[in-house]
């Protein structure tokens, strides 16, 4: 109801229209739709596999590497942003001194965690983010 609409369809649509493509989602046309949920369940997943024949249709149009690999979602590169892209912000809300004065966090504690992420020792990324809005979030309300 929620995930397809609000997350991974306006992702598409964002991506696409960013790099000029127009995208289609055939399987969510409604004629499919209404003939899928129309076929036995023999047709569409076994104990054993799921999307059964989307899987046996496919096969004749793609290569077998490309039928057996992992999904692959559409995650943010956020690591390798605040390594690079970043950075330079990420220092300068994190480490500057309004987040210092603040005594919220561990300075020591901080800055190795920065350290860490940059030099590649350790994905800080999650945790940097949500320090980084939070952090953001306090210098716009405590005004």
């Amino acid at each position: 109801m929620t995930y397809l609409p609000d997350d991974i369809l306006a992702k598409v649509d964002r991506m696409s229209m960013a790099c000029s493509l127009e995208v289609r989602s055939p399987l969510l046309d409604q004629e499919v739709v209404q003939f899928a949920a129309g076929l036995p369940r023999y047709y569409k997943y076994s104990m054993t596999q799921g999307k059964r024949l989307l899987r046996t249709l496919a096969r004749r149009y793609l290569p077998a590497g490309v039928l057996q690999r992992p999904k692959q979602g559409f995650a943010v590169p956020l690591a390798g942003w605040l390594q690079r892209e970043l950075r330079p912000w990420l220092e300068e809300v994190l480490l500057s001194g309004p987040c210092r004065q603040r005594g919220l966090f561990a300075p020591a504690h901080l800055e190795r965690m920065v350290r860490d992420h940059q030099e590649g020792r350790r994905d800080y990324s999650q945790q940097l983010w949500a320090l980084l809005v939070l952090e953001l979030w306090l210098q716009r309300t405590a005004q």
